[in-house]
């Protein structure tokens, strides 16, 4: 096993999201004759890859994203990195990639955790971002599955995905783009799944809104995600609010944050449900006054309220168009899970040894 520690970089203070990379990183490779090669602990630095890489040409590239965030006593924790390790499993499994096992997974991150932790400021608005990915090497232009893989693990300090503050979004509804369909890769965590993304992205910036509403790709008729992030909607409030979710039907992916804020919606007392929405009828709702409140949730962007919706047929307001209770409600209670600042009944919180 080699390791290589520089020495200690400075804490990372104003870290915006995705490009304040801590010091160091980690890298696997596997082939069929040895399987996985030790983890090698070194400095972040470039790659040198040979054009015609199969990862590149093809796509084969799977990857995950998870935090973790500073304790109030100090130590750092990772949030339901076990949980992360099946799904980058799930993952590999869909693009012919050789799975890694759930121990060396959460061992690794343990590893870069120790190493940079200290690049971590003690903003509870800061957490260290996690990027497992795995990606085939061969030299080839066939078009089969790679011989050969390289897992790497890097990390950066990240500060709010929409900054620092919980104010409300505005979303855009996309018509004319799908995220998904049936039988293809949208309930698992691979590049491929992004870039076509992007375009529907810059329509909705266009139109002065931060993320995309995707329909289902057979009947663009029902809601199923908003961005990279799972949806929630919150019909009625107080002690009889109910808090649902679109159905997982295959194209969507299964957040792991959507799966803590279902569990801690029923712990604070809230009805909880999985549906099939049409766009018409979260539009009809939000009108009637049944729907208060709507939020979308995942790993960078915690749980953020959704005030405007912008849609072909006509825009309108979600609730009052400020974050309603229930929002804030769970966004407080996953963020003192993260700081220890609640008890953790489930453990999803992992300290490293």
């Amino acid at each position: 096993m080699t390791t290589t520690i520089e020495p200690a970089a400075q804490v990372i203070t104003n870290p915006g999201h995705g490009e304040s990379f801590t010091a160091h990183m980690i890298s696997m490779d596997w082939n069929e004759l040895d399987g996985w090669s030790e983890p090698v602990l070194g400095p972040l630095e470039n790659l040198s890859i040979h054009p015609a890489m199969i990862g590149l040409h093809y796509g084969q590239v799977a990857f995950e994203g998870l935090k973790a965030h500073r304790r109030t006593d100090g130590t750092v924790g990772t949030w339901r990195s076990r949980d992360h390790a099946l799904r980058f499993q799930r993952s590999c499994a869909r693009l012919a990639i050789p799975e890694l096992p759930v121990e060396t997974f959460v061992s690794v991150i343990d590893r870069l955790i120790e190493a940079d932790q200290g690049q971590l400021s003690d903003d509870p608005a800061h957490s260290i971002y996690i990027r497992p990915m795995i990606f085939g090497t061969d030299t080839s232009l066939m078009l089969r599955p790679s011989r050969t893989y390289r897992f790497l693990l890097m990390a950066f300090v990240a500060g709010g995905f929409f900054g620092d503050n919980t104010s409300t979004v505005s979303v855009h509804v996309s018509h004319d783009y799908v995220r998904a369909f049936p039988g293809g890769t949208g309930n698992v965590k691979i590049a491929g799944n992004y870039a076509p993304s992007f375009v529907a992205q810059r329509e909705a910036e266009a139109l002065g809104c931060q993320q995309v509403v995707w329909l289902d790709a057979l009947e663009r008729t029902y809601i199923e995600e908003m961005g990279g992030m799972n949806m929630f909607l919150v019909r009625g409030s107080g002690a009889d609010a109910q808090v649902i979710t679109p159905q997982l039907t295959g194209t969507l992916l299964p957040g792991v944050t959507r799966n803590s804020l279902l569990a801690l919606a029923e712990r604070l007392g809230y009805r909880t449900g999985e549906e099939r929405i049409s766009l018409e009828q979260w539009r009809r709702e939000c009108a009637e006054g049944t729907v208060t409140e709507v939020f979308a949730c995942g790993t960078a962007a915690v749980v953020t309220p959704v005030g405007l919706v912008r849609d072909r047929d006509g825009d309108w307001t979600v609730g009052d168009g400020t974050a309603g209770p229930v929002t804030r409600a769970l966004r407080t209670a996953l963020t003192d899970l993260h700081h220890g600042l609640a008890a953790d009944p489930d453990g999803w919180l992992h300290i490293g040894s």
